[in-house]
């Protein structure tokens, strides 16, 4: 009997042994198992290394970004350096590119410096300072209006600022006045096209069709004052309208470009407001930017760019509408910098353009906007089918 109590006090001792082993310790709970299923914790944190490799992946592809357009800026500025120290130094009168440089600062032979000076710097900055203007008022439309096509054309800009210039010649004033009645058009067109799209509300749709109705009223008004003009003055209001820096003088071109250097800084100044009008009128609300008063300012500082432009050299073709398209192309989503590029490169296609009017092609006196409109269309159709082509194998693969 002894020996079964013995046995039992044993078995008891080892059943409690056994029980106090099978109890959960608080150490054994906290301790890794390395059979237990993964906690709601740990998976959580094993995605936080991807959200950060995401952003970091976001912000390697917006330095790269930013490389490139500054790479494209300073290729399209030492482009531009090249062009008008080519334009300045070409003609009947050779100059070499270098002293043509110094002679526009006032630097080397005094005739040299008054040649350039006089008669060929005026136009060629005239060019630059209108292909910078039109460039950077299409690219602000067309994210205004969220129309790739839109730009001061369409609007009515050019319009105006024909009828204006038409109209200053038609009472015989000094052509001096022609490019004050250019602005003057594209302003009052501006004005028009406000009035007749604020009522109802400002839309999108309403202030394209609006632009297009206001754009062919006032060309068929344009027409009409040609056809009615006489010989001799239809044939300069025919050459003004279709676009030409022939003829600028420095004060013309001083008044210009301090406006438009001005515009192009507001657009810049703007730009966060751009970004934010591309989320959504709702988004924009909701970020406390009153959508309607942000695109009728933005659309008003577009249309006075392309009014200075316009009173330089006439209402110019392409320049705006496709400048934006290829600077797009070439340095991805709209940004600061880019806006920045759009103005360099028109600047660089209209004073390139002027170059070949005056010294490869061989008919003289042709005006700019001829040239620009016949390198320019075939261009922008190669750009927009490229375009599409994306588009349209996604949209079959669906």
């Amino acid at each position: 009997m002894s020996d079964r109590t013995a046995h039992g006090g044993s078995g008891a001792a080892q059943g409690a042994g056994a029980a106090r082993t099978a109890r959960p310790s608080p150490a054994a709970d906290t301790a890794p198992r390395p059979d237990a299923r993964r906690s709601p914790a740990p998976a959580r944190s094993s995605r936080e290394p991807r959200l950060r490799y995401g952003v970091s992946g976001h912000g390697g592809a917006l330095a790269r970004q930013r490389r490139r357009t500054a790479l494209l800026s300073a290729a399209a500025a030492l482009l531009l350096a090249v062009l008008l120290a080519l334009g300045l130094g070409a003609g009947e009168v050779r100059v070499p590119p270098l002293d043509a440089l110094r002679a526009l600062l006032g630097i080397g032979d005094t005739a040299d410096v008054m040649l350039v000076q006089g008669f060929r710097a005026p136009r060629a900055v005239a060019a630059i300072v209108a292909g910078a203007g039109l460039a950077v008022a299409g690219a602000v439309m067309q994210r205004v209006l969220r129309n790739p096509l839109a730009s001061p054309d369409v609007v009515g800009v050019t319009g105006g600022a024909s009828l204006g210039a038409v109209t200053v010649l038609a009472t015989g004033a000094p052509a001096a006045l022609t490019p004050a009645g250019a602005l003057g058009g594209g302003t009052l067109a501006a004005l028009l096209l406000a009035a007749l799209s604020w009522r109802g509300g400002v839309t999108v749709t309403r202030i394209v069709l609006v632009g297009l109705a206001v754009q062919q009223g006032l060309a068929a008004v344009v027409n009409l004052f040609i056809v009615r003009f006489p010989a001799e003055l239809a044939a300069d209001a025919l050459q003004w309208t279709t676009g030409s820096v022939y003829g600028r003088t420095w004060t013309e071109t001083g008044t210009g470009a301090a406006l438009v250097l001005a515009g192009i800084a507001l657009a810049l100044a703007g730009h966060r407001r751009l970004a934010v009008l591309d989320l959504g009128d709702e988004s924009a609300g909701g970020l406390g930017l009153a959508p309607n008063a942000a695109r009728l300012q933005l659309l008003l500082l577009a249309v006075l760019l392309a009014s200075v432009a316009a009173a330089l050299t006439g209402p110019v073709g392409f320049v705006a509408l496709a400048v934006p398209h290829v600077v797009r192309f070439l340095a991805g989503p709209p940004t600061a910098g880019s806006l920045a590029l759009t103005a360099l490169g028109g600047a660089v296609l209209l004073l390139a353009s002027d170059l070949a009017v005056l010294h490869l092609l061989p008919v003289h006196g042709l005006p700019v906007g001829v040239v620009t409109a016949t390198l320019g269309a075939p261009w922008l159709l190669a750009l927009m089918l490229r375009q599409l082509k994306p588009a349209t194998a996604g949209s079959t693969t669906r």
